[in-house]
């Protein structure tokens, strides 16, 4: 079981920068931003889902994790509990293909330090750890668009019904297709 992807010269580096749990189930994104980290000396542990990131934050305790917050088995905001039951000062942040508000806030009420969406760039993301709990999550200085707004409540149903699309379809009282439809499209607020 390779836990750390860690060269020996950067051995040295590494003790004193941060450790940093990668948890993401997309392994292309993960081997990427796993080398970007590595690529700052940074001591990366990459986990392909939850189980294996409770395993890993139990033997090596990094002081900063990554999170994708769509994942099979878990989702990265029930991970976030448990990551900071194992170490109550690690920094979290979630990463994200479908950013809504109401995510974003659950994510910050669990104990995420930020909340990203996807694609976040390294840079972004050590940003995020260093931003002092303030977070990127701003209140928006206009009033959201009827599709954002409609978007926000799909997600937060979605959220709600742990991912399930036909149990939230049920809820929405709309179609399952229709409901997919609607969630294959981007964000209003990324046009």
């Amino acid at each position: 079981m390779n836990l750390a992807v860690m060269s020996p010269m950067n051995q040295a580096t590494a003790k004193t920068l941060p450790t940093i749990l990668v948890v993401d189930d997309d392994q292309a994104f993960r081997s990427r931003l796993v080398r970007a980290l590595e690529d700052r000396h940074f001591p990366v542990i990459a986990a392909e889902n939850s189980a294996q990131a409770v395993q890993y934050a139990q033997l090596r305790r990094p002081d900063r994790a990554i999170v994708d917050m769509r994942m099979s088995g878990t989702s990265g905001l029930q991970l976030i509990p448990q990551l900071l039951a194992i170490h109550e000062d690690m920094d979290i942040v979630v990463l994200t293909g479908f950013g809504s508000i109401a995510t974003a806030k659950d994510a910050i009420r669990a104990g995420a330090v930020d909340y990203l969406t996807k694609p976040a760039t390294t840079d972004q993301i050590l940003t995020a750890f260093t931003a002092n709990g303030e977070g990127s999550i701003h209140a928006p200085t206009t009033a959201p668009s009827l599709a954002q707004v409609e978007w926000e409540h799909i997600q937060r149903i979605l959220t709600d019904c742990d991912g399930n699309v036909s149990q939230a379809a049920r809820v929405l009282g709309i179609h399952r297709r229709s409901l997919q439809r609607k969630l294959a499209k981007h964000s209003p607020s990324e046009a």
